[in-house]
């Protein structure tokens, strides 16, 4: 029996709060990829060693680092991995274009991220290959947002 590349795709999803990463790999894996939630972005760097992954899907504001630098470190150690990062913050727009400046290109979703959204970017970046560098902002009030603990993504 031959999977889809949508079943073979291993996604990292980081996020700073948990729940957030949490629930997106609970969401990406009811929809057959093989995902890995993380909470911060050294674990990620470390956990590709072991096994690099298809697509990294990354908050952009964390403690340790930004997502921008853990794209650019883990697309060095795995130069094949695609990037989608996301926001609640409108500040990134700075971060993003010094990113660009530099020869990254990454796109940001905004948050909340509804899982349709996310669903259809994780297919793009597979029939089309890298994510093209744009910004595309989240839609604030949608009547259907996934939300679980009190949180919405």
């Amino acid at each position: 029996m031959v999977q889809s590349k949508k079943q073979q795709l291993r996604v990292f999803v980081v996020d700073d709060e948990f729940i957030i990463a949490s629930t997106l790999e609970l969401i990406l894996r009811q929809k057959g990829f093989d995902a890995t939630s993380f909470s911060s972005p050294v674990d990620v760097l470390e956990a590709a060693r072991s096994g690099a992954p298809d697509l990294l899907i990354s908050d952009v504001v964390m403690p340790q680092f930004s997502g921008i630098e853990l794209a650019i470190r883990l697309q060095k150690q795995c130069p094949h991995c695609k990037v989608l990062l996301f926001s609640g913050q409108a500040a990134t727009a700075g971060i993003l274009a010094t990113a660009r400046a530099n020869g990254h290109n990454f796109e940001i979703l905004g948050k909340p991220v509804h899982p349709t959204d996310l669903l259809r970017k994780i297919k793009e970046a597979i029939e089309v290959g890298p994510l093209s560098p744009s910004i595309t902002t989240g839609a604030p009030e949608r009547v259907n947002e996934f939300e679980t603990g009190g949180v919405r993504v």
